[in-house]
């Protein structure tokens, strides 16, 4: 198994979570999906709740305010800061917006919420006994997080600003796609690529699988819709597909010969070591 200890390396996706207008039907569906075990869900977190894989920690649900149930439901990708603060600021000053600032959760670390430079929202996460996703790359947990932006320099430009990521361009047929690696990382931690029709747009999830076709047939059963059938490509195979609340997330298996991760679009291979 793939596992992780303590705080991420700062700019690192380090967490991902989602909100749910039926707490217990989403945890459901992500049982059946991806195999995930609840825990958490007080009243001193609003409901929120933990998910785990063999008891490591891969992503959190939480039941929807009122006030947003008929906002529309996504994935929200966390990055990792040693000093939620300080970022916070760097965030504005490289053109960005905070639309939740620097809250404390107890003594599980501090987060807010941001908008970069292109408009896209992100998290930021300042581990404190909660360091994020405690396995990666195994199966029911994250295997790869990227960025689908309309500006694709000026997002590059913004997260190295902020982050200090460098990136490795692709040079994909009729796409512009870059991995990033932050500063101190032996291996990229994500990608960054420009937004399109087919492809959408903002910071998405794959979630790794053992076998996508039945991943994917266990997402109909509990529920869910297919948005890609599934494809095989140089890297493994991929799927592209929504939650019980519309929610977008891909499927990927990697191929025998890759052994390595996808982009959530099937873009790019990029290895792990201690990023995701």
């Amino acid at each position: 198994m793939t596992t992780h200890d303590g705080g991420w390396p700062a700019g690192t996706p380090c967490w991902v979570d989602t909100m749910a207008n039926d707490l217990e039907r989403s945890q459901a569906f992500y049982r059946a999906v991806l195999g995930w075990d609840f825990s958490g869900g007080g009243e001193e977190f609003g409901g929120y709740t933990n998910a785990s894989v063999n008891g490591r920690l891969v992503a959190g649900v939480m039941p929807t305010h009122p006030s947003m149930a008929e906002a529309p439901k996504a994935w929200t990708v966390y990055l990792a800061t040693d000093d939620a603060a300080a970022t916070a600021a760097a965030v504005e000053e490289a053109g960005g917006r905070i639309i939740s600032p620097v809250t404390q959760v107890g003594d599980l670390g501090a987060m807010a919420i941001c908008n970069d430079n292109t408009g896209m929202p992100f998290g930021l996460w300042q581990a404190g006994t909660h360091g994020g996703f405690g396995t990666f790359d195994e199966p029911g947990s994250a295997a790869w997080l990227d960025l689908m932006t309309p500006s694709f320099v000026g997002a590059q430009e913004f997260y190295a600003a902020v982050f200090g990521y460098t990136y490795q361009s692709m040079g994909m047929a009729g796409q512009d796609y870059a991995m990033f690696t932050v500063p101190g990382g032996e291996r990229p931690a994500g990608g960054i690529g420009g937004a399109s029709e087919e492809m959408g747009e903002g910071w998405s999830v794959a979630f790794a699988v053992a076998s996508v076709d039945d991943a994917v047939a266990a997402v109909e059963a509990a529920g869910g819709t297919v948005t890609g059938a599934p494809y095989d490509f140089e890297f493994g195979r991929l799927a592209h597909v929504l939650g019980p609340d519309d929610e977008s997330f891909s499927l990927f298996a990697p191929s025998a010969q890759s052994g390595g991760n996808a982009d959530a679009n099937g873009d790019a291979d990029a290895g792990a070591d201690d990023t995701v």
